[in-house]
């Protein structure tokens, strides 16, 4: 039947608004130094741009520090300006072999700022998710317009949509207050 086909298309498309969710919110410094904090800084390496983790190997040691140790000892000098370039907020520290990065307790004020960021991506998710749901309507309307489905179907599947809906804000919800409280936690 095509209209369970336009709830699953929307439900997928929903999963994947969660999975983007997930990735920016792993990219957000909290008070802990995780590796995913680096892995996409950009370095300029042997002629291209690539992303950190592929240089080098990100550790993450102690809970405000991270170890990169490059895979090619000679792209040292090109990692740490990248760090520098990058919105991370931190100075590498280079011994010729690593490159460590010290991050500092976050104030007070830049807690509550990534706090804002974290509540603006959950809202940009939100309205993903009322965009999935306003083009599935449209489609499944247009299949009862042309009599692909009656309208008992067309009701039972505006419902059905809505329950979708209200679940994925509940995730949305859920990761963002999760998020924030690690942010807040000293």
């Amino acid at each position: 039947m095509p209209a369970n086909k336009a709830l699953k298309d929307a439900q997928d498309k929903m999963e994947k608004v969660i999975a983007h969710l997930s990735k920016e919110f792993r990219n957000i410094r909290t008070g802990r130094a995780t590796p995913a904090v680096a892995e996409n800084v950009m370095v300029n390496a042997y002629g291209s741009q690539m992303a950190l983790k592929q240089c080098g190997t990100i550790s993450a040691p102690e809970a405000r520090q991270l170890v990169i140790k490059p895979f090619d000892p000679s792209l040292i000098k090109e990692i740490e300006k990248a760090i520098l370039a990058s919105d991370l907020g931190v100075t590498p520290q280079n011994d010729g072999k690593l490159i460590r990065l010290n991050f500092p307790p976050l104030t007070e004020d830049r807690r509550k700022k990534l706090a804002q960021e974290v509540k603006a991506k959950g809202e940009d998710s939100k309205v993903s998710i009322r965009n999935i749901r306003r083009d599935t309507l449209k489609e499944v309307e247009g299949m009862q317009k042309d009599k692909l489905i009656t309208e008992d179907d067309l009701k039972r599947l505006k419902d059905d949509v809505q329950d979708l809906v209200k679940k994925y804000e509940k995730k949305i919800d859920e990761s963002v207050k999760e998020k924030s409280e690690e942010i807040m936690e000293i």
